[in-house]
């Protein structure tokens, strides 16, 4: 047989239940409060009236005149009652100053004891106390009647200790109503209240909500990818460590607008849109982050979930990739201009012209070696060197023409641990690709590249013969998404942007300025003091 555990309330339960005793508690304190308070409030009214009662007859002039007869029950007692009846009071008791009564509301008690205290009376005081006496327990009053300076009788009135409950009840009845309202109207309020309170918690108790929150703190700092969550304003709500480190931000960021954060301006544009961004790749500081976002909506705008991914390392490779790429391309070129020589040699052989095609050859053989030679003499850091012959090839393919600037000169070993090859090559890479992409159909098509030290700094300098970009718009030319392109997919216009990331991360400048002959002049300025290295813009 198995047993099943009950499940904890949920914590909107708990807060129901508790809620509800204590407004019970409340109530029924309040009642009980309530209830001793107006029976001693009735008490004491009771006390007052009878009281009042008392001296009113004890001071009538008919009252000492009708004591002063032979048979002073005769005249007192049906005048006693009528007082009780106007005065609404139990009891009316006239009596002698020895306690023998002359009124009472049972006449068989006439003439009898009067049953309670008289002595502060007798000594000219009226007071008042709760008794038991013959019709059961009351509150009463006792006053000395007194004529020609002395106290010839006493005056006691009184209402019972029932009478008096049954006054309070009366109150108390109404008083139960108004509690039973409340009590009515705060559970109701309280339902309400812990359903929508139940709703938002999904009805988990308090020690789940405190496992998910520890899971939800884990799983947060845990996480290297950044999360980023903003309200409905667009501000902070919350970051994790790893969405700091991606976006560059320190300090307390919780509760500030994403405008006020410092961001580039695309990937604030990114972080405020409406509508969702999926893989959009942006840049961040020193990194290349693929950016999604997702609005959260319950009926209404609530806020943004975004997720940053680091992807500087991928994008690095990628570069890497696509240069690999144009060598392969260049070599496959050369392989197939190389075989239509070849094939030139032999026929010419063939034709019995050895003279010729040894003449054709070596013209040939001159003119590789001729490039190579000069891009070597120039700049024989091995990278860079096979990057230009690479793209020397590339560009040649296109109707191109890429030129070496005879103010180059780059030697090997000149170039410290702080500028690593990867980075000059996204540099020196991209400049040529867009000068190239300039430059392409125009006439002349040419681009010039040049690369030299020259006080403590390294200089690459792209220039084109295309129509140019205007220096007034430097900013935009280097933000992601510019190109003069068709727009194509995924990075396209991310060039130029890695280009001056690169430069920043290391400490130098890039500029862009108007070729003397049309075109664009592209000038990265790096530090070749290692000391910089790493350093951010």
């Amino acid at each position: 047989m198995h047993f099943r555990v009950p499940r904890p309330r949920s914590l909107a339960g708990q807060l129901f239940a508790m809620q509800a005793v204590l407004i019970a508690v409340v109530v029924a304190g309040y009642a009980l409060f309530t209830y001793l308070s107006d029976r001693g409030q009735a008490e004491d009214a009771a006390g007052r009236q009878a009281r009042s009662v008392a001296l009113t007859l004890a001071d009538s002039p008919s009252v000492a005149a009708a004591i002063g007869t032979a048979d002073p029950s005769a005249r007192l007692q049906p005048y006693a009652v009528r007082v009780m009846r106007d005065a609404d009071v139990d009891f009316v008791t006239i009596m002698d100053t020895e306690g023998i009564r002359w009124t009472h509301p049972d006449p068989g008690q006439i003439g009898r004891r009067f049953q309670g205290h008289i002595e502060p009376a007798l000594r000219g005081r009226t007071f008042t106390e709760t008794y038991t006496g013959t019709l059961g327990p009351s509150v009463r009053a006792v006053a000395p009647v007194r004529s020609g300076g002395r106290t010839v009788g006493l005056v006691s009135a009184g209402i019972k200790v029932e009478e008096i409950s049954k006054r309070a009840r009366e109150q108390v009845t109404a008083l139960v109503g108004v509690a039973a309202g409340a009590l009515l109207l705060g559970a109701v309020g309280t339902y309400v209240i812990n359903a929508r309170l139940r709703r938002h918690t999904h009805g988990m108790n308090a020690d789940e909500l405190s496992r998910m929150h520890d899971y939800h703190q884990a799983a947060l700092h845990a996480v290297r990818e950044g999360l980023l969550m903003l309200d409905g304003q667009y501000r902070v709500a919350l970051i994790n460590d790893g969405g700091r480190e991606l976006l560059g931000v320190t300090g307390e960021v919780v509760g500030r607008s994403v405008a006020d954060l410092g961001l580039p301006g695309p990937l604030t544009g990114a972080l405020l849109a409406s509508e969702p961004r999926v893989d959009e790749v942006h840049l961040a500081a020193d990194r290349v982050l693929v950016v999604n976002t997702s609005p959260v909506s319950g009926g209404e705008r609530r806020g943004t979930v975004v997720t940053l991914r680091d992807v500087t390392e991928l994008q690095a490779l990628t570069g890497e990739l696509d240069t690999e790429r144009g060598f392969s391309q260049a070599l496959r070129s050369q392989a197939h201009e190389a075989a239509n020589r070849l094939h030139t040699v032999v026929s010419l052989i063939e034709l019995g012209r050895a003279e010729e095609a040894v003449e054709f050859a070596t013209a040939e053989l001159e003119l590789a070696q001729a490039l190579t030679d000069q891009v070597v003499a120039a700049v024989s850091e091995p990278v860079l060197a096979a990057l230009l012959l690479g793209k020397t090839a590339q560009a040649h393919e296109r109707g191109v023409e890429l030129l070496i600037s005879p103010d180059s000169r780059l030697d090997d070993g000149l170039l410290p641990p702080s500028l690593p090859a990867r980075d000059l090559v996204t540099i020196l890479g991209n400049l040529i690709d867009n000068a190239v992409d300039a430059a392409q159909g125009g006439v002349p098509a040419r681009v010039t590249v040049t690369a030299y030290t020259a006080d403590d700094r390294l200089v690459l300098r792209v220039s084109d013969t295309g129509t140019g970009l205007d220096p007034a718009h430097a900013d935009l030319v280097f933000q992601r998404g510019f190109s003069t392109k068709p727009a194509g997919p995924g990075g396209r216009g991310l060039g130029l942007a890695l280009v001056r990331q690169a430069v920043h991360r290391h400490g130098g400048t890039l500029t862009l300025s108007e070729a003397d002959g049309g075109g664009a002049v592209f000038e990265a300025s790096l530090p070749l003091a290692s000391a910089v290295a790493g350093a951010r813009p």
